[in-house]
């Protein structure tokens, strides 16, 4: 490894943080390898520079409509499952159900870390290791889990145009695989 970017971690920026865009995953790849970006990786680069601002303008959205969005998910949640929200159910307090509230906005925040930094990678390492195990010891269904992701992904992608839907439900889908196996 490079001594500067060896300096950087000794320095206590983690590895882990530097793995978060395209760009920081090419440098720490050629580092390794003690040489130049391959052409290959810099049209990687370029593609991931000419998204950017369209991957701004799908955070930008999601941010400002975090609530419509996580109301309208949250709505059609309960009308897919009723039994959630009725006495005994797992949302059916004020407690719980603010809880699940607070959950959807976590998950759509992970989707903005990954829609900014063009890559799933933030999503799995903040927001997705052990999230099974702890929604098992809670006993909160998996499919329930799924079905809230799959509300979430349609409340937002119904804001974005096509170009951004297709660039942002890769993210959603990637937590609903994750929560699916």
């Amino acid at each position: 490894m490079g001594r500067k970017l060896g300096t950087l971690l000794e320095s206590g920026f983690s590895k882990t943080a530097l793995n978060m865009s395209v760009v920081s995953q090419v440098i720490l790849q050629a580092d390794d390898e003690l040489r130049y970006p391959s052409s290959g990786e810099l049209r990687g680069m370029s593609d991931f520079f000419k998204s950017g601002l369209q991957r701004t303008r799908i955070v930008e959205t999601l941010t400002a409509n975090e609530k419509r969005i996580i109301e309208e998910a949250s709505k059609n949640l309960w009308k897919v499952h009723p039994d959630y929200i009725a006495a005994g159910g797992n949302a059916s307090g004020g407690k719980e159900r603010a809880q699940c509230l607070r959950d959807y906005g976590w998950y759509l925040r992970l989707v903005t870390y990954g829609v900014l930094a063009g890559d799933k990678g933030p999503i799995e390492t903040i927001g997705l290791v052990g999230a099974r195990e702890m929604y098992n010891s809670l006993e909160v269904p998996m499919t329930g889990m799924v079905d809230a992701i799959k509300c979430l992904k349609d409340a937002t992608l119904s804001l974005l145009s096509d170009a951004d839907s297709a660039a942002t439900a890769p993210y959603f889908d990637f937590i609903i695989q994750y929560m699916s196996s």
